[in-house]
């Protein structure tokens, strides 16, 4: 069964641990008779040669022999033929080999097409699919089976795997077509996803509806699939065209969030089915996001049960929604839930991945002067968490900037907002955080007493390279031509490596310098480089930074203007946002700042 293992010269190839040297042990105590001994040495195989989706120089060499254990061994057979197929799907330098040796394996293997074993036969079936071209010889025996198969998810592997590799349109189109009666519903889910694969956008309603059904008949999670790339999961192709997605939504499937994170403008189809399905504070996160695109002001008497709840975060991301709507009765929701939660409602975390900030604070964001009440009871009771909140109220700032220099460092951003108004007491406690070497300190000390100097002495003063040049640029645009002295570091900015920093470094020299020859061309090559229609770009400040600077500016280069049209109407979102933080999707600041920048330049 294993004739020729040490043929192999197994120490001069390496898997996932180092030196192979231990595989043709682990081969032979892989088909030993003996449970005890077989599946442990199994679980190494996997682990050593097809590492988390990893392959390596010592895969190819074993495929044979795990292909003959599959064939001829006293167990396992199904673990083996995942082995198989996870070699042939893996990835690293090696992937070519590997698949050339499963390929190679599987005419021995065709057997196992009619093992009593449905799952084995699933298994075969995917390993002949993810050997893509080097299978098409064997696409004889995959219609045959299908004509002979009784069991249904095995059927609908076979239809999944003949419409990948059968590419005619005459013979793989109809054989679809023919099977959307089919009696089994995974069957007619298989074959309306296959036909939606290749058909064209818009989709066609009566196709899109026929995948529906026979996924509502038989839902599956095809979050990790068996295919080959060339395979698109059901959702997936739906979701290339909005309205296919959207119907998919009415009738129940969670797309709702996914299609606001590919489609521009959908917030107002969706809404309704995102309110309806929330029942944590992650899903109230979602509709808040959606929300704040909208301009809101209708009640909302669905989150009156989460407005209720005993469960805080639940109590803290309803009244984010209330606000982010604008439901009438926000404020005092607002104000109510700083009564309730002084402490929780300020430092809450409505996502473990990230924080939206106080609801507070997205109070005073969303409302403008209307939430003073909620300025004045912060005024009353200033806290770290709520402070900058007060930046846009000058007047209530200024009666408490005796709390404000407490709160330091969180109220640097307020002090600096009040300017000179902040009076000599601020600028003393300013000036002593400024000389322990707190920038932001710094900055805001420029803007209460028009010194410069201390900020561009904590960037001098600032240890490492590369933490001054950074510093520098973002006091170069803070300060513009009192920062003349910081522009050596900056223009050095301009050699760096990522286009992001390029871009800010020389929107940083335009605003000391008011050159514009040598850097718009520069934030215009960012632009340019960072647009992919149909592909929104995951991190968003390089776009926004870039948009800002050339609005700033007042200019569009030629080499910027077809990306910047494209962010301008492109009906696809080409800025991502974050997971869900509540706070508007960066691609609306996009789109408006691209079109602001169009009208301007003409």
């Amino acid at each position: 069964m294993l004739d020729g293992i040490d043929d192999i010269d197994w120490s001069a190839l390496t898997h996932a641990y180092g030196p192979a040297d231990d595989i043709p042990a682990l081969l032979r105590a892989a088909g030993s008779p003996d449970a005890a001994r077989r599946d442990p040495a199994l679980d190494e195989l996997i682990s050593s040669l097809c590492h988390q989706g990893s392959i390596y120089p010592a895969t190819a060499a074993a495929v044979p022999f795990i292909a003959r254990l599959a064939l001829e061994g006293p167990g396992d057979r199904l673990r083996l033929m995942w082995l198989l197929h996870g070699a042939a799907e893996g990835s690293g330098p090696e992937y070519q080999e590997v698949r050339r040796a499963v390929a190679v394996a599987l005419p021995s293997l065709l057997g196992l097409a009619a093992d009593e074993d449905p799952a084995v036969r699933r298994a075969m079936v995917w390993t002949v699919a993810v050997c893509e071209d080097a299978s098409l010889p064997l696409l004889p025996l995959l219609r045959a089976r299908l004509a002979e198969e009784r069991d249904a998810q095995v059927r609908a592997d076979l239809v999944t795997a003949l419409g990948l590799l059968d590419v005619s349109p005459e013979t793989g189109g109809a054989r679809a077509r023919a099977l959307l009666s089919a009696p089994e519903p995974p069957v007619r889910r298989a074959a309306a996803t296959d036909l939606l694969r290749t058909a064209p956008l818009p989709l066609p309603p009566d196709l899109v509806e026929a995948a529906l059904d026979a996924h509502q008949a038989a839902p599956i999670d095809e979050t990790h699939h068996p295919w080959p790339d060339s395979y698109r999961p059901l959702m997936d192709r739906l979701m290339d065209d909005p309205d296919a997605a959207l119907r998919a939504v009415t009738r129940g499937l969670p797309l709702a969030w996914e299609l606001t994170e590919v489609w521009r403008d959908r917030e107002s189809d969706v809404l309704p089915w995102l309110a309806a399905a929330a029942v944590d504070a992650r899903d109230l996160c979602q509709v808040a996001t959606v929300g704040a695109a909208l301009a809101g002001g209708e009640p909302a008497p669905w989150l009156a049960p989460h407005l209720a709840s005993d469960d805080p975060s639940l109590r803290v991301a309803a009244t984010l929604v209330a606000v982010r709507l604008r439901v009438p009765g926000a404020i005092p929701l607002v104000l109510r839930l700083m009564d309730e939660l002084p402490e929780e409602s300020a430092t809450l975390r409505l996502t473990p991945v990230t924080s939206p900030g106080a609801v507070v604070t997205v109070a005073v964001e969303v409302f403008g002067a209307a939430a003073e009440p909620v300025v004045r009871r912060i005024a009353d009771r200033p806290r770290t968490e709520w402070v900058d909140a007060l930046r846009d109220f000058p007047a209530l700032a200024a009666g408490r900037v005796d709390d404000l220099v407490r709160l330091l460092p969180a109220s640097a951003g307020v002090l600096a907002a009040l300017g000179p108004a902040a009076g000599p007491g601020a600028a003393r406690a300013l000036r002593v955080r400024a000389e322990a070497g707190d920038l932001a300190a710094a900055l805001a000390l420029a803007r209460v007493t028009g010194e410069e100097r201390p900020a561009l002495e904590v960037v001098q003063a600032l240890p490492d390279a590369l933490t001054r040049r950074t510093a520098a640029v973002e006091v170069a645009a803070e300060l513009g031509p009192r920062a003349a002295q910081l522009l050596p570091l900056v223009e050095e900015r301009l050699k760096a490596p990522g286009l992001e920093s390029r871009a800010d470094a020389a929107a940083a020299i335009w605003r000391v310098t008011g050159r514009t020859h040598d850097t718009a061309p520069v934030v215009a090559d960012q632009l340019a480089r960072r647009s992919h229609a149909g592909r929104p770009y995951f991190g968003h400040q390089p776009h926004l930074g870039s948009l800002r600077a050339l609005t700033a500016m007042r200019l569009l280069p030629a080499a910027a203007r077809t990306a910047v049209e494209h962010i301008a109407f492109s009906p696809r979102r080409v800025v991502s946002g974050p997971l869900c933080d509540a706070t508007p999707h960066p691609d609306l600041e996009a789109r408006e700042l691209a079109r602001g920048l169009l009208a301007l330049t003409g």
